[in-house]
């Protein structure tokens, strides 16, 4: 799936997202600034989160209850190694059923299984996003 979308279009976008992806643990790969943490808090609130999302990038993690279960939400930007996923217990996250949404996969890679939906963002124009699942 390829789309382009408006930033005010982002909660059917998320919608869509969940319809067609072929597992629960999804990659997030874009730019800083492409709008990877907005498009996860439009995830989670479509998962029926009561809680509004946050980016993790300091505590690495944040996990939101859901009526769909917990939700996980992974920031790895400011990770320096693999070992502080390792400490932090990333192979028990990924091995639960829970939806979990990865930014920064890159910085994990090791640790990701194969099945696995991975989610490009880029910026096209101002508002404007261009996402592909692959």
């Amino acid at each position: 799936m390829v789309k382009t979308y408006l930033l005010s279009e982002i909660d059917s976008v998320a919608r869509e997202i969940l319809k067609k992806s072929k597992s629960k643990t999804l990659l997030f790969y874009g730019e800083m600034g492409a709008g990877k943490t907005t498009l996860i808090k439009s995830l989670v609130k479509e998962l029926g989160a009561e809680d509004i999302a946050s980016s993790p990038t300091f505590s690495l993690v944040n996990e939101y209850a859901s009526e769909n279960g917990p939700i996980y939400h992974f920031d790895f930007y400011r990770i320096k190694d693999e070992t502080e996923a390792l400490d932090m217990g990333i192979e028990d996250y990924l091995s639960t059923p829970a939806w979990k949404f990865i930014e920064w996969p890159q910085k994990i890679e090791k640790f990701i299984e194969e099945e696995v939906q991975k989610v490009e963002i880029s910026t096209l124009e101002e508002g404007v996003r261009k996402l592909k699942l692959c």
